[in-house]
């Protein structure tokens, strides 16, 4: 067939194509591998010398013949195309947005991280331990043998006999905490996390809830160090004007024990409902380590001594907040919380 009557039948076909699909079909049948335009290419090695040149002259015409319609098409499909696909993903911007739901650290969450900020800011590590643990760093470590009647108020699940359970405080990661220190060097730690207690669940009991530990170990700690301690993180938290004072008390792993009251932060000490009109609140207990628990873990108590404290996460907040039942912390009730969204809780602080 001779180059004219190939060149006619391409623009026949050229005006014929339709869409992107069949202009790539008519690229392959004239430029594909076995295709029309090169095949002829092929063909200029039988073509005699003197008409080489003219031969390959009308090959390389019909060729470029081919490449300026192609390209100028195959433009042209692609932005028909397109603008179908921006037609069919159009969006009416004049339209009222649809309001995104904006997550927020959930309230107990939120308190841990902020009392974890101040204590780190005072040098202190935050540390985890497991929630499953043994009996001895649950119990005996601290100061509780078997048969003590103060294992009665922690009374806890037990996973395995009497010596795996679900741990009851989270005391025992001060236990090891002071353990990996080998009773060489300073331990200051605070321990957050969550525990367990058999109890009945109401709107100020749960058997699960979060408690934040604290424990320092050093020479010539003494009581008025926890009083210094707590005092700061009780006015970060409450506010300037809010005073602490210690009442005895007693626990089995401190000695001397108390038990930590603020002025109530809502009545200014007058008496209201949430003091219940005595103008303190009692957040917390602490006291200073019992040389029994110190010795146990490898420290000499007549070299080293330290405080140890507990708040409750859930009491804190519930004071915080202003939250009258603790089941609003653990229910799936996003209603329950909806006040508490990020903006809501950064204008309380």
């Amino acid at each position: 067939m001779r180059i004219e009557d190939i060149k006619e039948r391409l623009e026949k076909e050229i005006n014929d194509v339709k869409n992107l699909k069949e202009l790539n079909e008519l690229h392959i049948r004239y430029l594909g591998r076995k295709g029309i335009i090169t095949e002829l290419n092929s063909k200029i090695k039988d073509v005699p010398n003197d008409k080489k040149k003219e031969f390959g002259m009308k090959v390389n015409s019909l060729k470029n013949y081919f490449n300026e319609n192609y390209d100028k098409m195959r433009n042209n499909f692609e932005d028909i195309e397109l603008n179908k696909k921006l037609e069919k993903e159009y969006i009416d911007i004049s339209l009222p947005s649809t309001k995104i739901e904006v997550g927020a650290p959930h309230i107990l969450e939120k308190l841990i991280e902020e009392v974890e900020e101040i204590f780190m800011s005072m040098g202190y590590d935050v540390v985890d331990g497991p929630e499953v643990e043994e009996d001895k760093y649950n119990f005996e470590m601290l100061n509780i043998p078997k048969g003590h009647p103060a294992r009665d108020a922690q009374d806890t699940f037990y996973i395995e006999g009497e010596e795996v359970l679900l741990r009851s405080q989270t005391s025992p990661v001060q236990v090891r905490s002071m353990l990996k220190a080998k009773g060489e060097k300073p331990v200051r730690v605070i321990c957050p996390g969550k525990t367990y207690r058999r109890d009945d669940d109401d709107a100020t009991h749960s058997h699960q809830f979060m408690q934040i530990e604290g424990l320092l170990v050093d020479k010539n700690i003494s009581l008025s160090d926890l009083k210094g301690t707590i005092d700061v993180v009780v006015k970060k938290l409450f506010g300037n004007d809010v005073e602490t004072r210690f009442r005895p008390s007693y626990y089995q792993f401190t000695e001397p024990s108390v038990e930590v009251d603020i002025s109530c932060f809502n009545c200014k000490g007058n008496g209201c409902s949430i003091c219940k009109h005595t103008g303190w609140i009692t957040i917390a207990g602490a006291g200073v380590v019992h040389p029994n628990v110190l010795r146990m873990s490898g420290y000499d108590p007549d070299i080293w001594s330290g405080f140890a404290f507990g708040f409750g996460a859930e009491r804190m907040a519930m004071l915080k907040y202003d939250i009258s039942d603790l089941r609003v912390f653990y229910n799936t009730d996003l209603r329950e919380i909806k006040n508490f969204d990020r903006e809501e809780i950064n204008n309380n602080d």
